[in-house]
Formats: C-alpha cells, structure tokens, sequence
C-alpha cells in the first residue's frame, strides 16, 4: 500500500468515525449552523481586508512619493503567500484549525491596534506600516488556509457547495464592493477611526468562532509514529497534489489562469486610460463588471450546477476568462471590456466554489492544510509572474497584443482539462 492510499484509507475511517461523535449534534443541523458562521466570519474579515488593503498602501502615499515604498507596503500584505504558506499548511494539519484562526485574528488585531494607537497619539510611520503589512499578510495565509481546511469538518458533504457559495460570495462583495468604499469614507472620517473599526472588524469575527459546533484538528500520526520533520510533511503535500491526476491538473490550468488574471489586472489601468480613452468613473464601471460578474457566479452556482453540472462549469471559467483577455486585444469598446469582465468574474467564482467543493472531498482531512497552501502558492505565485510578463510584452509588442498572448494561452487550456477533468473524476468520492 502506498503513501497516499494508506493516508486516503486512515481519513475516511477518521472522518466516518468523525460524524457520529462530534456534539451530538444531527449533521444537517450542525451545518446550517457552521455554514452561517463560516460566511459571517468570512463576511466581516474580507470587509476588513478590503478596507485595510485600500488604506494601507494609501496612507504610506500619503508619507512618501516614493513609488517603491508605497509598492513595498502592497507587498508585504501577499508576500508570504509565497515565503510561508507551506510551513502554515503543516501547522494548519498539526492544531486546531479553530484555534489557528483564532490566532491570525490575534495577530491581526495586535497589528491593527499598534497602527490605531500610533495613528491617534502622534502619526503613523512608513516602518510601521511595513512591519504592520507584514504581519497582517501572515495572519491572512494562516486565516485562508485554516478556514477552508475547516470546511469539511464544519459542514456535511451535501451542504458544502452551498457553503462554498457563500463564503465565496462574502468574499467577493468584501474584497471587490464594500471593502474599498467603506474604505474610502472611513479615511475621510479619520485615520485613527478607519484603522480602529478594522480592528474592530477582526475582533466580531473571532467571536462568531465561538458558535461553531465540532471538532477542528485532523488526526495526527500515531503516538508511536516517527518524529517528521516539517520540510518532509511539506513534501510529502506537495507530492499528494502532484500524484493525483485530477488535483495535479486543477494547479495546473489555476496556474495559467491566475497568471491571465494578473497580467489583465496589470494592463488594463494603462489600457483604459490610453487605448479604451475611459475616465475614473467609466474605469470603475469596467472593474465593477469583474466584481458584479463574482457576485452573480456565487448565486447562480447551484443552479448552474444543476443544469450544467460541475465539470462543464467549471469549464464555462475557461470560456470567460480566454473572453475577458481576448476582447481588449479586439476592441477598444468599453461595453465589450466589460462584459468581458463579467464573464471573466462569473466564470472565476464558478471555477473557484467547484474547485474548493472537490478537493474538499477528495483530500484527505490530515492533508488539507498542506495542500491548501500548496494550491494557493500555484495560484498566488502565477499572479506577480504574469503581471511581470504582461507589461514585459507589452513593453516590447504593445498592450493589444499583450492581451491577445494570455488570450491564446488561456485558448489552450480546454485540453488539458477535458482530458483529465473527466465526469466521473469530478464525481468520484
């Protein structure tokens, strides 16, 4: 028997044994209640996270006209998506999953508070806002990656997509709609408030964490299992996602999409504005088409599910994504780029709510962490890569044909995953 059999074989006996102990709680019930605090917890920290991210980097604008250092603190909120996601994975497989986000609140509110304080007793400083970057992006890889390896353990298999959905859902209007406008007016009101009531923000959702009713730490090795070292579990995630054809393939075109995606987001500002001759308010019609298009996919998923199932779904995202690059290489209409957006929006949720709903029911319950941060480093690494390449291109070719590059890129996606993404795969249990 092999690795991944035996690991496979121990979580389904975990997790059999898992659904007739935790609380005495009938599942269906312990669902809809975890499925409401799991959206109310992603609700209010993706709020605050949409407001945070629009205030920090404005406020370090506001201490300096250096381009590098106002990018220095951008950076240091997505940066240790690549330096420690792998190491969190192992945490997140080893501890209470409940606890870990518990502790990424903690932290996030240490950090938010120092920045409050600073801010309403004498000013904020540039090095605080790194340091204060750097912890808040930490706290947000060890929140994303506990959070979605608690899912399965919170919410039974027949209510996961829905579950999925919503937090999906949450994500989008906190990140996308909400997070920068309130953002916007609670700079207005002040530093000190703005920087506060995202504390605030931080400290309801820990709270909510209470209500949820389960047990959130996946089975560890035997007591009499050898000592493993960290960089071994690491490996040993890695090869799980590449071993197995279906979660292999997933990294694989989320790889070239995420790269898609940060190479449009790179060049479309500079597009919109020479090419498409758009102002600020017709700019943000094209980037709330993106969010809008996110919006409508997390509502529409079941549905579209039901009607297409998940596998021709998911495959719609390709479709959107290949139009939402290839209509600014054909057109400088500003109604085209925007409903290219939106099916760009639409396509990614449906991608991402199928994406979440199978390899939380194929990964092992011990694995998720590992392979949780594993997933996302493909996805977090591609996106800076292809916004380098984007403007490379664009610097040597021009921006239209920039964009008609990832466009065929994208275009050539549809094979790899027909072939290994079968019906029956997407199915299996």
């Amino acid at each position: 028997m092999n690795m991944v059999t035996a690991v496979s074989q121990r979580a389904k006996t975990g997790k059999s044994l898992g659904a007739l102990t935790r609380e005495g709680c009938p599942p269906a019930d312990r669902g809809r209640r975890n499925t409401a605090v799991l959206v109310g917890f992603t609700a209010a920290t993706n709020l605050a996270d949409g407001v945070m991210k629009m205030a920090l980097p404005l406020l370090a604008a506001q201490l300096t006209g250096s381009p590098a250092h106002v990018t220095a603190v951008s950076l240091t909120l997505t940066l240790p998506w690549l330096l420690v996601a792998l190491h969190i994975g192992v945490l997140v497989d080893r501890f209470d999953r409940r606890r870990l986000l518990w502790g990424a609140n903690g932290m996030r509110l240490a950090a938010m508070g120092w920045l409050t304080v600073s801010a309403v007793t004498g000013g904020v400083t540039l090095g605080q806002l790194l340091t204060a970057g750097a912890v808040l992006g930490v706290a947000d890889v060890l929140a994303s990656t506990s959070a979605s390896a608690l899912v399965p353990a919170a919410v039974p298999a027949a209510g996961r997509e829905r579950a999925n959905a919503w937090m999906v859902g949450a994500e989008t209007v906190g990140q996308e709609f909400a997070g920068p406008f309130v953002g916007g007016l609670l700079l207005a009101a002040g530093t000190g408030i703005a920087l506060g009531l995202i504390g605030a923000s931080y400290a309801l959702a820990a709270l909510a964490l209470l209500l949820l009713v389960g047990r959130f730490r996946a089975d560890g090795p035997a007591p009499d299992a050898a000592a493993v070292s960290v960089n071994s579990r690491i490996a040993e995630g890695l090869r799980f996602l590449w071993h197995d054809e279906v979660l292999r393939t997933l990294a694989l075109v989320v790889t070239v999409l995420a790269a898609v995606w940060g190479a449009w987001l790179a060049l479309l500002p500079l597009y919109a504005t020479q090419a498409m001759e758009l102002g600020p308010q017709q700019y943000g019609l094209v980037l709330s088409a993106l969010g809008t298009g996110g919006l409508a996919g997390a509502a529409a998923v079941t549905w579209v599910n039901r009607l297409l199932g998940a596998r021709w779904a998911m495959f719609a995202d390709l479709i959107g994504t290949t139009a939402m690059v290839a209509l600014p290489a054909l057109t400088t209409s500003i109604w085209a780029v925007a409903v290219g957006a939106f099916l760009g929006g639409m396509g990614g949720t449906l991608w991402t709510v199928n994406a979440r709903t199978i390899t939380q029911r194929k990964v092992p319950d011990e694995m998720l962490g590992r392979y949780g941060a594993a997933a996302r480093l493909f996805n977090f690494g591609a996106m800076p890569l292809g916004a380098a390449l984007g403007g490379l291109l664009a610097e040597l070719g021009g921006i239209r044909p920039a964009f008609a590059v990832f466009a065929v890129a994208t275009a050539a996606t549809p094979v790899l995953f027909l072939k290994n993404i079968t019906r029956s795969a997407v199915e299996a249990r």
